[in-house]
């Protein structure tokens, strides 16, 4: 049922921010809630990041009153929250067509607006970027002034510290707004959490008196008043973090209150010399009560009903790769008490709340530090633990130097659980799971595996569990599986043994992941045609199983490499150990079949791979071209396909 859009007179009027410049204090407070009202409307329609978006509508609005965008740079971290923005710059007329093919991104991104200065989509960057603008101005280049606002979940990395560090040394005029919700994806870990809700806690009741009884106190006590204050608000010896960082400290400020929140950007931007930071205390999912009162306040939705917020899901036939994957990992944790978890600040996107909720203490949700979560893992496993580090694969690439020196280096049995392998859809390229085989393959001792359905995945998980004699990872893709019966218990797999699961003569399709049952279905079009087709699953990229490559080369005419990744990941692997081993001196036909080698845009993963050139029928033309090239003719009916 279609539910009828907002009525937004003010916001009809604004196609970019210098139509605010004309507006009133009090009309922008007004063009605030037409603004929440329009998200709320388009995300029922698109689905979408909703709760983080809500969040900051009234700290869009004033920051683009305040501040001369695009020549002043605002810099969203993570970017899931720029909706506001993104129907405030010019691109209202496009919002329905958010995080689908040829629409526009759920994040900033450059080549979508001038107002997008810098492509996010992963946390914690903005502040490194925002100086590296502030820089630029410094040097020359036609750049004004630099805003990046960040997260409360966000400022928990490493990295944030790293860019405020080299702010505070080098002194220059620079932005920093803490949109601080106390609630990331999921609620935020760690000291620094506690310290923000320090600094925030006695801001409702200090408030009155410092803007009140301040005010009309003599000198002396007004004076003291205010040390009082700092001290209440600050660390001891009256100093934030933040100023022991370099930055002015301004806040804690109510992101709600449009007047507080005007007031403190203009003076803020009048007075500004060096670094400052304006910390906004906000509500995530402000403005609409379901997503107010949600646990997860509704941070990425799927369409739902504006009225009642009640969300519409699709009906699936088979439980998710997640879900398999927190189930499996939880029952093996009750037979073994050394199994433990870690995630980087995803607990439900990477099935971890599962075992979470029945092992409370044996889950370790590191904040957003994909570094620190790798390392810790580390320490976890040489101290006689089973630790399941699950990240999904893009993020996982924050911790690479990690895996590398800290994990493979020691031949420590930390087990990657690798979700979001491949194409993931609506996020587009900047989650896409395309690289990890690559760089994890390249590592000695590291153990490599993708799982071809979900029951190989509960194989895989008992097969890591297993797995004492170094670091092991296995990967699996978003969304539901093809919908097997699984098995009661996993299986340990043989450590580098691959499985045949179709018997053909003509030509061979290895698989690597979850794009065996696209082989399946290329074999069967090949089928119809006379064409005789081996699909195999090699389970392993690392170690190879060299005796079912060599079988595979020996006794089909044509073998066709398939897998979910970049170019130099399995296909890579399995042509070195050919060319080496002098397997290509026979004149097999050899193809390698993996994502092309540039960023894939945003749409449905069906979509995204028929882009990539993955689908089952660009599969049977790869084989169907290589036969033809080595002169195969299609198999009489009556002749026996030869088993491998």
């Amino acid at each position: 049922m279609a539910h009828p859009r907002p009525e937004t007179p003010l916001l009809d009027r604004v196609c970019g921010p210098a139509d605010m410049k004309v507006l009133s204090d009090a009309d922008l407070a007004r063009l605030a809630e037409e603004v929440r009202a329009e998200v709320i409307s388009v995300v029922s329609e698109t689905g979408g990041h909703l709760g983080s978006s809500l969040g900051v509508v009234e700290l869009t609005v004033a920051l683009h009153a305040v501040f001369n965008t695009p020549t002043d740079k605002l810099i969203w971290d993570v970017g899931h929250q720029c909706y506001p923005h993104k129907i405030l710059t010019g691109r209202r007329d496009r919002m329905r067509s958010l995080r689908q093919g040829g629409g526009l991104s759920g994040f900033t991104k450059r080549s979508e607006s001038d107002y997008d200065p810098f492509g996010a989509a992963h946390s914690s960057t903005s502040i490194s970027a925002a100086l590296g603008f502030a820089m630029g101005r410094e040097l020359g280049q036609p750049v004004g002034d630099t805003i990046a606002v960040i997260g409360d979940g966000s400022i928990t990395a490493g990295m944030a510290y790293e860019a405020m560090n080299h702010a505070g040394h080098l002194g220059k005029r620079l932005f920093v707004i803490l949109n601080d919700n106390d609630m990331s994806i999921a609620p935020p870990v760690g000291a620094m959490s506690r310290y923000l809700l320090g600094l925030g806690a006695p801001f409702a009741a200090l408030k009155a008196a410092a803007d009140g009884l301040e005010s009309v106190l003599p000198g002396p006590l007004r004076d003291g008043a205010r040390r009082a204050r700092q001290l209440v608000t600050g660390m001891p010896g009256g100093a934030t973090l933040f100023e022991q960082l370099g930055f002015t400290y301004i806040g804690p400020v109510d992101g709600h209150d449009m007047p507080s929140l005007l007031a403190t950007l203009r003076a803020a931007r009048a007075r500004t010399t060096g670094p400052v930071l304006i910390h906004a205390i906000t509500v995530k999912g402000k403005g609409f009560a379901p997503a107010e009162l949600a646990e997860d306040k509704y941070h990425g939705v799927s369409k739902f009903n504006p009225v009642t917020g009640e969300q519409a899901k699709s009906k699936s036939n088979a439980p998710s790769y997640t879900s398999v994957f927190g189930n499996t990992l939880t029952e093996a944790a009750a037979r073994d008490p050394r199994i433990v978890g870690i995630t980087a600040a995803m607990p439900s996107g990477t099935g971890l709340d599962i075992l979470q909720r029945r092992f409370p203490g044996r889950v370790f949700d590191v904040g957003i530090a994909e570094q620190h979560g790798v390392t810790f893992a580390a320490g976890l496993a040489a101290a006689g633990m089973k630790p399941f580090c699950a990240i999904y694969s893009s993020f996982l690439q924050r911790g690479y130097d990690q895996i590398a020196h800290d994990v493979a280096l020691q031949n420590l049995p930390v087990r990657f659980a690798i979700d979001r392998a491949g194409l993931v859809g609506a996020d587009g390229a900047t989650h896409a799971g395309a690289f990890d085989v690559g760089f994890l393959t390249t590592l000695p001792n590291m153990t490599v595996m993708a799982a071809g359905d979900e029951a190989e995945l509960v194989h895989m998980i008992a097969t890591a569990v297993a797995h004492d004699e170094g670091p092991i990872a296995f990967r699996f893709p978003r969304g539901e599986g093809v919908g097997l019966e699984l098995p009661a218990q996993g299986e340990v797999l043989q450590i580098g043994r691959g499985r045949v699961v179709r018997e053909g003569a003509d030509a061979a399709i290895l698989s690597f992941g979850a794009h065996l049952h696209e082989a399946l279905r290329a074999a069967e079009l090949l089928e119809a045609e006379g064409l005789s087709v081996t699909v195999a699953d090699a389970r392993f990229a690392k170690p190879l199983d060299t005796g079912l490559i060599d079988q595979l080369a020996r006794h089909h005419a044509a073998l066709v490499t398939l897998e979910q990744g970049a170019m130099g990941g399995f296909g890579g692997h399995v042509l070195h150990y050919l060319a080496n081993s002098g397997g290509l001196d026979g004149g097999i036909i050899l193809r390698a079949m993996t994502l092309p080698d540039r960023f894939i845009e945003q749409a449905s993963p069906e979509a995204m791979y028929a882009d990539a050139g993955l689908r089952a029928e660009d599969i049977a033309a790869t084989v169907r071209n290589a036969l033809a090239r080595g002169k195969v003719t299609p198999l009489r009916q009556s002749q026996k396909p030869r088993a491998v």
